[in-house]
């Protein structure tokens, strides 16, 4: 009786410690997830001051909505071109800052110091740099001897890329954070080792490295997909979307539809479909990923 009675009290303090963050998570996650989902069930827009119960309305006229599956494409194809080369990129610095002899710490910081700038101070540079005529790379252009300027954010062909480029390059030093931690965390003795069996660089990395920072990928894989879900605030400085909704993301349709036409109802039922689309994608690469992981 003794023992159960430490136990209840070890646990019960463990869940006192736990009671803050508990309240903040219920009072600024679920229950607002829970409202959404409510809401999503009903029209609520300028022309019903009461909501009503519209049951899978906001739903239905989402999965015909045009708009709503270009931007869906066009989120996608911005996860598929930032994810995949943003994590590259951050191994690769992360590898280079960690092997660095000298400026070890100007490098880091070098590295790391576009995560540091807010992202409208981002926009707002890159959106000179991408300027017809006045901005940095038509001026590149020209003096390559390329007469016309070139309207990267005006075109449908180019917004896309252009957003990201930006992106990857705002992303990719955050990333090689958790990846220069994971680097310095591999025991020496493991190089050391494969160095005296005559063990080339290249099959060090595929053999060592890279599968003992399967952890670190995993984490920085759900992290940047998430990000690349959430990261419209460039959108508000540089296209608003447009052009022709060519570089219009999830988010930014949801502020739009939420905050513009008034629609809380639909914008409700677009958050949930985003809910349950990262938590799905996080899932697939959780289970997909993890029993290939070498813990340490």
């Amino acid at each position: 009786m003794t023992g159960k009675v430490a136990v209840w009290k070890e646990n019960g303090f463990a869940w006192l410690l736990l009671l803050p963050s508990l309240v903040f998570l219920i009072l600024f996650t679920f229950y607002p997830m829970l409202k959404t989902l409510i809401l999503s069930f009903y029209q609520a827009d300028l022309a019903t001051p009461q909501p009503i119960f519209t049951g899978l309305d906001n739903y239905k006229n989402m999965a015909e909505d045009a708009v709503f599956w270009k931007v869906l494409r066009n989120n996608v194809w911005f996860a598929l071109g930032t994810v995949p080369t943003a994590i590259a990129l951050a191994l690769v610095m992360a590898a280079f800052a960690n092997k660095a002899l000298r400026a070890k710490g100007f490098v880091r910081t070098a590295f790391f110091y576009p995560n540091m700038i807010p992202m409208i101070a981002i926009a707002n540079v890159w959106l000179f740099i991408y300027t017809p005529q006045y901005g940095l790379l038509s001026r590149g252009m020209g003096w390559l001897g390329q007469s016309q300027a070139a309207n990267i954010l005006g075109s449908q062909d180019t917004v896309m890329w252009a957003m990201i480029a930006m992106i990857v390059w705002k992303e990719a030093g955050y990333l090689m954070i958790f990846y220069l931690a994971g680097l310095q965390n591999i025991p020496k003795d493991l190089y050391e080792s494969a160095e005296m069996d005559g063990v080339g660089r290249w099959t060090v990395f595929r053999k060592i490295t890279f599968p003992l920072l399967m952890p670190t990928t995993l984490f920085v894989m759900i992290v940047a997909l998430t990000n690349s879900f959430k990261l419209v605030d460039h959108l508000f400085i540089m296209t608003k979307g447009g052009p022709d909704n060519a570089s219009n993301l999830l988010l930014f349709y949801i502020y739009d539809t939420a905050f513009s036409f008034w629609d809380q109802g639909l914008a409700s039922a677009l958050t949930m479909v985003m809910i349950v689309l990262l938590m799905a994608l996080a899932a697939l690469q959780y289970f997909g990923l993890d029993k290939n992981i070498h813990y340490r």
